[in-house]
Parts: structure tokens; C-alpha cells; sequence
């Protein structure tokens, strides 16, 4: 027990002589950082500053968009905007669903006035006033229309009577020929093809005259469009540039130029398309009228008119034209005159598709065939056969519009719209002595 105290005054004697050691040391480390600081001027009365002690801080974080990919943040940026874009065109596309019968006759006037426009623009050059050219005009293009609606209905009640007789005896014959044919088809399977045809048409009868109910209101919708469709045609035909002029100030002021600029071209692409396809859908209305009269074929004449309308419709209505001759020509003529009928139909569309369509529409409006079928398809989709007239001429349209802003967006503004030898303007407006491709 003596030991303890002891032990205790010598561990107590370290430390005291290791604080001693600390203070020196400290005392040292002050002097140095004082020496390599510098001295104050001689007049500087200032208190000595402390000496600074290092401080070790922690890196900051990056900010969270730095953090990101590069590749990652383009990704996000053009996300969002095609959301936008896709709830924009929604939205659209909702709005003219909404009101289709009054698009499509809106815009069915858009075509008949790029068909009927060179004739009131050279009625005035002869001196007739523009009220006077237009009415003259719009009488006698609606009267051509109705004509050919009326002869085709005529010829078809015409002939139905005979027209039936036939496919009577093109059935029996058609009957004859499965049974003695290649196909080694049984009275049995042909009677029970027919049974399920009848079962078939008993079993959807509520259908089928929900369909003759809605045919009404069908009629009705068509005279309502018609009907704006006229009043339409005779506005834009007398009032074009006017409507043209409004139309620009619902653009904004800085894109106004370039829209003033798009807006003659993207006219003149929608005039070439409708003259080319008018054209091109008379010749073969009438080379396959032709060819399926010297074969024979009944009511040449009304499916040479169904033939001519159908063209209208690029790719599909070829195909639907075609086939219902060919089916017309099997049903009345036999295989044979079928078989020829077919010929007649694909000759004509690959003269129109590698000779017509190249000469007579030009490069103007040409789009690539895939672009026509998805245009067609996603019409069809829309609006029917409405939309799948009017689907094409709108992506030519488009095509040119776009081609045009992005060549404005590139080029100063003189070289897109040269001014003539004289003239301190360029106008966007056409008026009366300005040739047809214009703006309505």
C-alpha cells in the first residue's frame, strides 16, 4: 500500500512534463507561421492579426442536372415536347371529329376551287367582272358534276334488270364450273355455302335495317355537306385573297413573312395535284371503258364513271375500281372475259403509274408511295373515304410548306422572293390579273 502514492506522484510528474513539451511545441509552430507572414508597414497601428488556422472544407455536390448523362437529358428534352405535341394533335384531332362533316366540306371546297380557279382567273382576263367569272363558273362545274351523278344513277337503273339476269346465269355458271372443275367441289359443300350465306343474312336482319335507318340520316349529312360545300366553293372562288389576307393575321407577327411566302406555293402544289389527278383519272376512266366495252362487259359506261371517282382515292380506289369490273366481267362473262378484264385494269395502271402520273403531276407533288399508303390508311382511319381523298393532297401540301420554311429559315428572304425589275413590294395577296396558282 506504501507503493501507490508514489506511483501515482511519478504518473502525475509525466504528464505535467508532457503539457510542458505540448506548450513548447505550440509556442514554436506560432513563431514560424509569425516569420513567414509578412511585416506590416511602420505606420500601420493596427492590432496583429491571429494567425490563420487551415480548415479543411468538404467538396461541394454537383448540381442533380449536371449529375445526369448528357445523352439522358436530350432524351428528357425531347420527351416532353413530343408529349406536348402528341396531346396538341390529340386535342386536334378530337375537335375535328367533332365537327368532320364540316372539315370534309370545308375542304372538299378547297379542291373544286383549285379545279375551278384557272377558269375564273381567264374569264377575268377576257373583261368580265370577278362576280360575274365566278358565277359562271361555279354554275358550270356543279352542273358537270350533277350531270355525271345523274347519268351513272340512270345507267344503273337502266340495266339492273338485265344487269341481275346476268349474274343469275354468271352464278349457275360459276356453280357448273366448281362442280366440274379443277377443285373437285360436292354439291353437298355448295349447298352448304349457300345455307350459311342465308343463315347468315337471317341472323343479322336487326343490322341490316339499322343500316337502311342510319342510310337516312346518311343522306341527310351528305345533302348538308354538299350543300356547304357549294357555299364554300363560291366564297373562296370570289373572296379568295380577302380570306387569304385574314387568314395571315392569325399568325404571329414574326412568322407572318414566311406564311405570306408558304402560302401561294403550298396553293399552286394543291392546283398541279387536283388538274394532274383530274387528268389522270379520265384517261383511265377512259382506256378501261373502252377495253371492257369491246369485251362485252355490261354498263361500261357507269363503271368507267365509278372507275373515274375511285381514282380520286390514290392507290386503294385503283384497286376497288379494278376489282369490282373484274368481279362484273366474272359474274356476267365467265373466267375468261374476267381474266381479260384484268389484263385491261393492270395495263392501264402501270401506263398511268411509270407514264401519267410522272409527266402530268410532276415533281411538284410527288410523295414517296409510303408516305401515300400511311397517309391513305390513317385517312380512311379518321374520316372515312373522305379522309382517304383528301389524305394525299395534304401531305403534298404539307411537304411543300415545310420544305419551304426550312429553305427560309436558311436563306435571307431576297433570294426565296426575288422582286421583279421595278417593284418596291412583293405582295402576298393575288389579285384579279395574278395567274391562278395563288392563294384562294
Amino acid at each position: 500500500m506504501s507503493r501507490v502514492p508514489g506511483w501515482l506522484g511519478k504518473v502525475g510528474a509525466g504528464l505535467s512534463e508532457m503539457g510542458e513539451r505540448l506548450d513548447e511545441r505550440r509556442t514554436e509552430v506560432a513563431k514560424e507561421h509569425a516569420e513567414a507572414a509578412p511585416e506590416p508597414p511602420a505606420d500601420d497601428l493596427r492590432p496583429p492579426q491571429p494567425v490563420p488556422v487551415p480548415v479543411v472544407i468538404a467538396r461541394d455536390r454537383p448540381e442533380p442536372a449536371l449529375a445526369v448523362p448528357w445523352g439522358v437529358r436530350v432524351a428528357a428534352e425531347a420527351g416532353w415536347r413530343l408529349l406536348i405535341l402528341a396531346g396538341t394533335v390529340w386535342v386536334l384531332m378530337r375537335v375535328i371529329s367533332a365537327v368532320q362533316l364540316v372539315v370534309l366540306a370545308f375542304v372538299a371546297a378547297l379542291l373544286i376551287t383549285a379545279l375551278l380557279q384557272p377558269t375564273v382567273t381567264r374569264l377575268i382576263g377576257y373583261g368580265l367582272p370577278r362576280g360575274v367569272a365566278t358565277a359562271l363558273t361555279a354554275i358550270l362545274g356543279f352542273v358537270v358534276m350533277g350531270l355525271i351523278g345523274w347519268f351513272v344513277t340512270w345507267q344503273v337503273m337502266a340495266n339492273i334488270d338485265n344487269l341481275s339476269d346476268q349474274v343469275q346465269n354468271g352464278v349457275d355458271d360459276l356453280r357448273n364450273w366448281l362442280l366440274k372443275g379443277p377443285f373437285h367441289v360436292t354439291e353437298k359443300q355448295i349447298n352448304q355455302i349457300a345455307k350459311n350465306l342465308r343463315e347468315a343474312i337471317g341472323a343479322n336482319t336487326d343490322q341490316i335495317t339499322s343500316a337502311g335507318l342510319e342510310g337516312v340520316q346518311v343522306i341527310v349529312e351528305a345533302l348538308t355537306g354538299i350543300l356547304l360545300t357549294v357555299f364554300s366553293t363560291l366564297f373562296l372562288l370570289y373572296d379568295g385573297p380577302r380570306i387569304w389576307q385574314w387568314s395571315l393575321k392569325l399568325v404571329p407577327a414574326a412568322a407572318r413573312p414566311a406564311m405570306a411566302g408558304a402560302g401561294p406555293r403550298a396553293w399552286r402544289t394543291l392546283t398541279a395535284y387536283v388538274r394532274g389527278t383530274v387528268i389522270v383519272a379520265f384517261i383511265d376512266a377512259v382506256c378501261i371503258g373502252v377495253g371492257i366495252y369491246f369485251l362485252g362487259v355490261p354498263m361500261a359506261v357507269p363503271l368507267a364513271v365509278f372507275i373515274f371517282l375511285f381514282s380520286f382515292i390514290p392507290l386503294v380506289g385503283a384497286v376497288a375500281s379494278g376489282a369490282l369490273a373484274v368481279v362484273v366481267a366474272l359474274v356476267t362473262q365467265g373466267v375468261f372475259t374476267a381474266l381479260m378484264t384484268l389484263a385491261v385494269v393492270l395495263a392501264v395502271q402501270q401506263i398511268e403509274g411509270h407514264i401519267l402520273q410522272p409527266f402530268i403531276l410532276g415533281r411538284a407533288v410527288r410523295v414517296h408511295p409510303l408516305a401515300v399508303v400511311l397517309s391513305v390508311a390513317a385517312g380512311g382511319m379518321i374520316a372515312g373515304i373522305g379522309g382517304a381523298v383528301v389524305a394525299v393532297p395534304l401531305v403534298a401540301v404539307l411537304n411543300t410548306v415545310v420544305s419551304y420554311l426550312k429553305s427560309y429559315s436558311q436563306e435571307p428572304a431576297s433570294n426565296l422572293s426575288p422582286k421583279p425589275r421595278g417593284a418596291t413590294a412583293v405582295s402576298a395577296t393575288p389579285t384579279d390579273s395574278e395567274p391562278s396558282d395563288q392563294a384562294p
